[in-house]
């Protein structure tokens, strides 16, 4: 019951998290309000089935199911290679390769989902994404390997596979996906047209009641964030220089060559698991597998990688949608505490303590409990234990449960 209720708990409180985050990421379902200067719930539905927070909550939690798959096989493998405990660790390699077949696959397809909503709502980091710096006609093809030059604005090497892009990001082999250079020029406009809408609201600010300030706001205000760009330069964006203009411009595409490498090691890692569970299963059912020393070596290494895998994706979520805090409305840099340092310097410093020391005692005892295997449950079955009703030796401990 614990068991069930945690697997519950821990589902419900990913779907709030992603929700929130994917509401970050694409801001449906509210409004910003310039009598209150905040955003403002309007649809609540909206917020809950936004499509961005429904593809990250399924693509994270197969990812977790692909972390536990890897780390069951893993450790199954670590029996077998060693000779011990045969017909558990056959028992929960077979049930781990065929749930972490399926979870493999279900990532993979839920993570092409995942693309398709960023290339809808995000196309700024889906083209940082694929260091595509011009618009290519339709559909797109998809950059296998480069060398971004983000000074030149270039590829100074490429591998490309046609038309993938266009099929991953638009679903479909007519519709254009735009390049960072024309992006740039895009949110040039936006900027300027936020640099009004800054200053309509501050009119606001002052006169809430000023009619001609609240038409030139409610005409201008979808490009309020970009117009917030400008107050990382000027106090005053009415005053802002081409200069500062054109240094907003770039603010608005985040580092290409990080995306492109954390996306790119990240789907390699997917299609590593996938290879390693179809090799598991397959031989799971050809029952051959304890003989496939490869297959087990390659499971056991392998248990680290779903959460490398893991925190890639989120420096692609994260980074890729930098310079927002929420996307499009809200810059990071106006977004930062106003707490002093000494308190952001404490909080981080007791946060990273507090989870150092968990991670110590967690690595210690999945080390050990990984070792004792299932002697640890006490049963008198397995390796390491005395049989059931028979001696222990000299100074070994009771069987516990």
């Amino acid at each position: 019951m614990v068991t069930v209720l945690m697997a519950v708990g821990s589902n419900l409180s990913a779907l709030w998290i992603l929700i929130a985050n994917g509401w970050m990421q694409n801001p449906l379902g509210a409004e910003f309000s310039y009598v209150t200067m905040r955003m403002e719930m309007t649809d609540f539905w909206a917020i809950v089935f936004n499509p961005v927070a429904q593809a990250k909550f399924v693509h994270t939690v197969s990812a977790g199911y692909v972390t536990a798959s890897v780390f069951v096989l893993g450790i199954s493998s670590y029996y077998l290679l060693k000779g011990r405990d045969l017909d558990f660790a056959r028992r929960s390699f077979r049930i781990a390769a065929g749930f972490g077949f399926a979870s493999a696959l279900s990532v993979i397809v839920l993570g092409d989902e995942s693309g398709y909503t960023i290339g809808e709502s995000q196309q700024t980091k889906m083209a940082a994404i694929e260091a595509m710096w011009e618009t290519k006609p339709a559909p797109a093809s998809f950059t296998l390997v480069a060398l971004p030059n983000e000074a030149a604005q270039r590829n100074d090497y490429e591998l490309e596979i046609p038309y993938v892009l266009g099929l991953i990001g638009t679903r479909s082999l007519t519709k254009t996906m735009p390049g960072l250079k024309e992006i740039k020029e895009k949110n040039r406009t936006r900027i300027e047209n936020g640099i009004q809408a800054v200053i309509a609201l501050e009119h606001l600010r002052k006169n809430r009641h000023d009619e001609t300030a609240r038409a030139e706001f409610e005409a201008r205000k979808a490009d309020l964030g970009f117009g917030l760009l400008l107050k990382k330069y000027t106090v005053d964006v009415s005053q802002a220089t081409p200069e500062m203009i054109q240094q907003a411009v770039d603010d608005t595409i985040p580092r290409v060559a990080p995306l492109f490498w954390s996306f790119r090691i990240m789907v390699a890692l997917g299609f590593a698991f996938l290879a390693l569970f179809c090799f598991a299963l397959f031989y799971s059912i050809k029952g051959s597998f304890i003989e496939k020393k490869w297959l087990l070596r390659w499971a056991l290494w392998f248990i680290p990688m779903p959460w490398i895998a893991a925190e890639l994706g989120w420096v692609v979520a994260e980074y890729g949608r930098q310079p927002w805090t929420i996307y499009g409305v809200l810059p990071t840099h106006i977004s930062v505490s106003n707490i002093s340092v000494g308190n952001i310097y404490g909080s981080l410093a007791g946060f990273i303590g507090f989870y150092t020391v968990l991670l110590i005692v967690e690595m210690y005892l999945m080390t050990k409990y990984a070792r004792l295997g299932p002697a640890s449950l006490g049963t008198g079955k397995y390796h390491g234990e005395q049989a059931s009703g028979g001696a222990l030796p000299a100074g070994a401990p009771a069987n516990k449960i």
